[in-house]
């Protein structure tokens, strides 16, 4: 296996406010470092931020400003949630390596 010091990713930020980008940057940032942590206390506060950030995302998003009558941010994180909770219950692992 290759070794990689440095990850480049693009995004298409044209429709992105720059709190969201932020945001962003922040997810992948906390990300390379959670999964790198020998600290407990980084891993769980780590994973907690990125999880609270991706809330905040989903809820920001187009689809949910321009759907304000209905919470579909609420809804889909809701969904999202009990997803991820028959994952853990069943131990299954989603691998998404090629």
């Amino acid at each position: 296996m290759q070794n990689h010091s440095k990850l480049t990713i693009d995004i298409d930020t044209t429709e992105l406010t720059p709190a969201q980008l932020r945001a962003i940057k922040t997810i992948n940032m906390l990300m390379a470092h959670i999964v790198t942590t020998e600290d407990e206390a980084d891993f769980f506060d780590g994973t907690a931020e990125v999880m609270r950030i991706c809330a905040s995302l989903v809820k920001q998003s187009k689809f949910c400003q321009g759907n304000s009558s209905i919470p579909y941010g609420d809804q889909a994180l809701e969904f999202s949630i009990e997803l991820l909770t028959e994952l853990m219950e069943s131990s299954s692992v989603v691998k998404y390596d090629n």
